[in-house]
């Protein structure tokens, strides 16, 4: 079942004297479940793309549907409600907030969300668990391994059980041990918990474990490989 649906998709800007097309038409369709890459040279359109998925950016054309709603037709505070409760958030910086802790972090949006303080304790405990936390709760971004600190921020985006993650360039910090122990929680998340993830990335390794891998350039899709 598809729960994103993209249709003639295009971002322009013009704040330069020449015009940039950074999505050019883009039709595109993600099923519940997937692992999927977005790959392309720097300037392809693939943090457009994802931005725009998100709601963080408006397309200049074309629509995006998420389980049947359609973005552009929320207003400001009913898009900020949406992503609150649909979509998570990786990004390449972890934006960790430095003053709180990994619990405190990961606790927070589900704070945004009117959870229960003991519902907010259940659900960090438990994917501090399943990111390899346990016991780092009370850490603060400072003292925890940029690894560390991206598995806090894996862990900030399943807390409000969103329908899909969004990705962008969340190895891209990391070295070689870390990126590996990163996908390899992801990898087991999609396959166990059915979540999916939607990947922006120049990471070989990403690519490598995706199931799907979806080709930008210049704006344009120009492949879409579905591996068994």
């Amino acid at each position: 079942m598809s729960i994103i649906k993209i249709e003639n998709l295009s971002r322009t800007y013009t704040e330069t004297e020449v015009e940039v097309k950074a999505v050019n038409n883009v039709s595109l369709n993600i099923d519940e479940g997937e692992f999927t890459a977005i790959v392309g040279p720097s300037g392809s359109g693939k943090t457009t793309l994802l931005n725009m998925i998100g709601g963080l950016d408006a397309p200049t054309s074309g629509t995006i549907s998420i389980n049947g709603s359609s973005l552009g037709e929320l207003g400001g505070r009913e898009l900020i409600d949406f992503r609150l409760r649909n979509i998570g958030f990786v990004f390449q910086a972890y934006n960790l907030i430095p003053v709180l802790t990994a619990s405190e972090n990961i606790e927070f949006i589900m704070h945004l969300q009117g959870r229960s303080k003991a519902e907010r304790k259940s659900r960090t405990d438990e994917l501090l668990s399943a990111v390899g936390l346990d016991g780092r709760g009370n850490s603060r971004p400072a003292q925890l391994s940029g690894g560390q600190q991206q598995r806090v921020a894996v862990a900030r985006a399943l807390a409000s059980k969103p329908r899909f993650i969004l990705a962008d360039e969340p190895t891209a910090n990391l070295d070689s041990k870390s990126t590996t122990k990163l996908l390899e929680i992801m990898e087991e998340l999609n396959k166990k918990e059915n979540i999916t993830f939607i990947f922006s990335t120049h990471d070989q390794r990403v690519v490598n474990k995706a199931r799907r891998v979806v080709t930008l350039e210049d704006g344009k899709i120009v492949s879409d490989e579905t591996r068994k």
